[in-house]
């Protein structure tokens, strides 16, 4: 069944799992599904995201093991700082790449290629001190030197999109589609919040064909979640909630206070708006 509710959605997270969260700093992240990961308890987890206060999140509450990031903002706060707090501290492992070379991975995972050539990274420290980077030569006249960027494959994806129908066709109408439907393509399983759960025709009543960003071949989950955005925005829906977000970077100030925030936004209020 394809139209689950919230509370099923932590019985599909286990330990030691690599997760893929959409959105891109404090924009459309899928808050109520990243409470779900915070009720489930799981632990060791990877969490691969164009980062914000998700990666923040599972960070303060030890979940996170290790994080595969091209960064971790709240845009209008340049760094989250419960994610520093944990890298500082050294509670977590961190893979910090090229927004481009995170791109390339996600990009041959969703193709299952082991790797993306790409020009992204060569010579920076995200390739030099990265064990894991390797390079090859063109085999053509030219030989250049290209980035083997190896392949990001996900075992979950979770994604918060505007509207989406039971059957898993979900709809973008930001200004911006981020890169959901890469992460999408790079995952074993998906799992799609909406703002609205609609009849199929409904999504392209009043909005083009091309604001479908992901078909029901790419979605295994789709979950009913209005202001599932929690205080990040889901525009045109809403924007984000400046006050909240200040709230939150502000609760980094004790463990008490993470804590405190933590089991009012998450667990009781379950991270929707």
């Amino acid at each position: 069944m394809k139209h689950i509710d919230l509370a099923s959605v932590p019985s599909l997270i286990r330990d030691g799992m690599t997760i893929g969260i959409g959105g891109w700093g404090s924009r459309r992240k899928p808050m109520a599904l990243v409470a779900a990961i915070v009720r489930s308890g799981a632990k060791g987890l990877h969490i691969v995201s164009f980062g914000g206060p998700d990666v923040g999140i599972l960070c303060a509450t030890g979940q996170a093991e290790l994080v595969t990031h091209a960064f971790v903002s709240l845009d209008t706060i340049a760094v989250d700082p419960h994610f520093a707090a944990a890298r500082e501290g050294g509670r977590i492992r961190t893979e910090e790449l090229d927004e481009a070379m995170l791109i390339a991975g996600l990009r041959a995972a969703g193709r299952k290629l082991p790797f993306e050539v790409t020009r992204a990274g060569l010579d920076s420290d995200a390739v030099t001190r990265n064990p894991r980077m390797r390079t090859v030569f063109s085999p053509y006249s030219d030989g250049e030197e290209l980035l083997a960027m190896p392949a990001i494959p996900l075992d979950l994806a979770l994604l918060h999109l505007n509207a989406a129908d039971a059957r898993g066709n979900a709809q973008s109408l930001g200004p911006d589609p981020y890169f959901d439907d890469l992460l999408a393509r790079a995952a074993e399983r998906v799992v799609v919040s909406a703002e609205r759960v609609v009849d199929t025709a409904a999504l392209t009543e009043e909005h083009p064909l091309s604001s479908l960003l992901l078909n029901r071949s790419e979605v295994s989950h789709v979950v009913s979640a209005p202001g599932g955005a929690g205080f990040t925005s889901c525009l045109p829906e809403y924007p984000r909630d400046e006050a909240a977000q200040r709230a939150y970077a502000a609760a980094a100030a004790s463990p008490e206070e993470t804590e405190a925030w933590i089991t009012r936004r998450m667990i009781a209020e379950g991270g929707s708006r």
